[in-house]
């Protein structure tokens, strides 16, 4: 419970209370990145259109990543929005989101307003609030007691050990980002220095 100190006096805010904002917090979210995995699957190119997207962006094979992505937003957006298992359902936003934010939207700065990786940040920084909080009263983990001592600090570790240490695995190993398209400037000035080069040698 949330415990405040206010002029020598304790304020306790009702753990009802609490449960309840935490529950809209883990639905808005869950299904926010639940939403991402199921649009990989079923909108637009579905599979094969998302595994190309992954191709050209360097995470290659882009079939594997478009099938680990949209399984990982899929079943850790509803696990976080159920509350099940809430430090490891975490620790998948943690991951998804950073590896998206490194490989689609670093070089923006941070704005959103630029395709910058404000967004991707602020999920994944309530998802870590909430398994550092717990899941509250109305959560699959209330409800079957696996996850009683989750919270706190080992909901924080898990949440961010976990989530960062399988994203920057996954960016070592398959991460290779194609080279940049050269200047078009650059490019024209190049030719334009051959194309006099020629004509002097005639």
């Amino acid at each position: 419970m949330l415990v405040a100190q206010l002029t020598g006096d304790t304020f306790q805010l009702p753990s009802d209370q609490i449960s309840i904002a935490l529950l809209m917090v883990r639905i808005v979210i869950g299904v926010t990145i639940a939403a991402h995995g199921y649009g990989k699957v079923f909108r637009g190119g579905r599979i094969a259109g998302t595994a190309r997207w992954f191709d050209s962006m360097g995470m290659k094979p882009g079939k594997l990543h478009a099938f680990m992505a949209a399984s990982t937003e899929i079943g850790g957006g509803l696990m976080f929005a159920a509350g099940l298992l809430t430090p490891l359902a975490a620790a998948s936003i943690v991951a998804l989101m950073f590896v998206a934010a490194w490989t689609v939207h670093r070089e923006n700065g941070f704005f959103i307003v630029g395709d910058g990786w404000e967004y991707n940040f602020v999920l994944a920084a309530m998802a870590v609030a909430v398994a550092v909080a717990g899941a509250g009263r109305y959560s699959l983990d209330n409800s079957l007691k696996v996850v009683d001592d989750l919270d706190g600090w080992s909901g924080l570790i898990i949440a961010v050990g976990i989530g960062l240490g399988s994203a920057i695995g996954q960016l070592a190993i398959f991460f290779h980002p194609p080279a940049p398209d050269p200047d078009p400037v650059e490019q024209e000035s190049e030719s334009e220095a051959a194309t006099g080069e020629s004509e002097s040698e005639s």
